[in-house]
C-alpha cells in the first residue's frame, strides 16, 4: 500500500480480506457474457439461389414500375423518375430464361 493511503478500518487488511474484497468487487462489476449468433448456412443449390435472385429482381422491378406510375406530376422530370424508368425499362427476361448447369455431370 502506498504510504499516503490510510487503511479504511482501524487496522491494515490481511491478504485474505484484500482478496475477498477484490472478488466481491469483480462479482459486482460482472458484465453479461457476449452472445454471438452465427448466420445459418445457406443450403440451397446454386440453381435454386439463382432462380430466387432472379425472382426477387423481377419483383423489385415490378415495385419500381408501380412506384414510377404513381409518381406525382411535379416529380416526373426529376432524377428519381429517370432512375425508376431506367429500372422499369430493363429487360430481365434473358436472366429469367437462363437455367444454370447442375454440375457434376448431372446436366
Amino acid at each position: 500500500m502506498p504510504r499516503s493511503h490510510q487503511p479504511d478500518g482501524g487496522h491494515a487488511m490481511s491478504n485474505a480480506e484484500r482478496q475477498a474484497r477484490y472478488r466481491a468487487r469483480r462479482l459486482a462489476e460482472k458484465t453479461p457474457p457476449l452472445l454471438r449468433y452465427r448466420q445459418p448456412a445457406d443450403r440451397r443449390s446454386r440453381a435454386r439461389r439463382w432462380s430466387d435472385c432472379v425472382a426477387q429482381l423481377l419483383a423489385l422491378q415490378a415495385e419500381y414500375a408501380a412506384w414510377s406510375d404513381v409518381l406525382h406530376d411535379s416529380l416526373r422530370n426529376s432524377a428519381a423518375a429517370e432512375a425508376l424508368l431506367a429500372i422499369a425499362d430493363l429487360d430481365l427476361t434473358a436472366l429469367a430464361a437462363v437455367v444454370p448447369p447442375r454440375g457434376y455431370s448431372r446436366d
